[in-house]
């Protein structure tokens, strides 16, 4: 089973978070677990919001609403890709993730598992596959190391 591991934060407390290199030690040895299990396919950290913006679809309307998002409760600052056996196997690694307190900041890692595609049943038809399988090679054409 493949799953998203997001890491969570407050928007209002990115700019309380500045990497160091001890952070970077630590999550480096942490990846090395992952790589080692066997289980990391794929992971980065994000830039902070001021850096991003939102699209808001609203009944029809859209918007774009830059960076930061201070007043948001959640947003993601990086995640991973793993494939594991279960939700429990991620959640025991997820447990072990290197977190500092000494930040006094609230971190999050939600886990969840990506749709396979025998999730959808019928609705996803042979042609509909067969489509999302060529979208798929078309991708890996463009992007051989990715």
């Amino acid at each position: 089973m493949r799953v998203l591991v997001m890491i969570k934060g407050s928007g209002a407390d990115e700019d309380k978070i500045a990497p160091t290199e001890e952070m970077f030690a630590q999550m480096g040895a942490y990846n090395e677990e992952l790589v080692k299990a066997g289980i990391m396919l794929g992971g980065d950290g994000l830039r902070p919001s001021k850096d991003g913006a939102k699209v808001v679809f609203d009944g029809g309307d859209v918007s774009v609403v830059d960076g930061p998002f201070t007043e948001a409760k959640e947003i993601v600052g990086g995640y991973w890709i793993w494939e594991v056996s279960s939700l429990e196997e991620a959640v025991e690694w997820a447990k072990k993730c290197p977190s500092d307190p000494s930040f006094g900041v609230r971190q999050v890692l939600e886990i969840r598992p990506y749709f396979e595609t025998e999730d959808f049943g019928e609705a996803f038809t042979p042609e509909l596959r067969a489509k999302e399988e060529e979208l798929a090679a078309q991708i890996k054409a463009q992007h051989p190391d990715a």
